[in-house]
């Protein structure tokens, strides 16, 4: 008996069903799966919800927060309570990208956070980076580890500044010379000959703030008559000394 193939339509309803199938049964992307894992973790926080966190963590997972701070999948998931009454916050991720290595894949992304404290707004942006490896078939977090983006903060109006008087060449090394200057109300300094200004925000009486990515605090040293003999940049909570050229001239706003 010579058996005939079945009409084509008679095919499609079956074909539809396989392929409905398949499509349920298929991963989302690798991305898409990191993003929905680590926007659960953060959700997660000021809600306190622990069984999110016990979920999405490996369990020998090493997590270091923005302080440097070292903690394990038990710490963390002891240290999470809701946010108190006053508190709330929310996080955004942003730009992410994905690196896949076999079993084990990292998640690069913004963490652009919003919080209120009693009315009182703030934006914090972290860059956070994220370890995956695949446990029974599903991915979960080994190292999480973020860093706070220095951003500009908001102005501070701090009146009776004479900028002029911290204009002048500031020395840590015989050839290596930082030159402050003023010019239109505005206080800057160079590094070398060419160089971008990073421009100095005012924070206090002799204290300013850098606007390169590090931000790093400027303060003006004075001697014991008040006059600035030093510029002291204070960088990842050290301080590196220049000594001001007894020289240098003070040029007017």
């Amino acid at each position: 008996m010579i058996c005939k193939s079945p009409p084509a339509l008679l095919l499609l309803p079956a074909l539809l069903v396989l392929s409905a199938a398949h499509a349920e049964s298929s991963p989302p992307p690798l991305q898409e799966q990191l993003l929905h894992a680590t926007q659960a973790l953060v959700d997660a926080i000021p809600k306190g919800d622990k069984g999110v966190w016990e979920n999405e963590l490996s369990d020998t997972a090493i997590l270091v927060d923005e302080f440097g701070r070292v903690s394990h999948k038990a710490d963390s998931i002891a240290s999470l309570h809701p946010f108190p009454e006053g508190f709330s916050g929310s996080i955004e991720l942003r730009h992410p990208h994905v690196e896949q290595h076999g079993d084990t894949a990292m998640l690069l992304v913004e963490e652009y956070e919003r919080e209120t404290v009693f009315g009182q707004h703030f934006v914090v942006r972290y860059q956070a980076l994220l370890t995956f490896i695949k446990v029974s078939d599903t991915w979960k977090v080994a190292g999480y580890e973020d860093v706070t983006i220095p951003t500009e903060p908001p102005r501070l109006d701090v009146s009776g500044l004479d900028l002029s008087d911290y204009s002048g060449t500031y020395s840590y090394a015989k050839g290596h010379d930082w030159i402050v200057k003023a010019d239109h109300h505005v206080l800057s300094y160079t590094t070398h000959k060419g160089g971008t200004p990073n421009v100095l925000e005012a924070i206090g009486k002799d204290v300013f703030m850098g606007s390169d990515d590090e931000r790093n605090i400027i303060v003006f040293h004075r001697d014991a008559h008040g006059v600035v003999d030093a510029l002291i940049e204070r960088r990842k909570f050290n301080d590196f000394r220049l000594a001001r050229e007894s020289s240098a001239s003070s040029p007017s706003t």
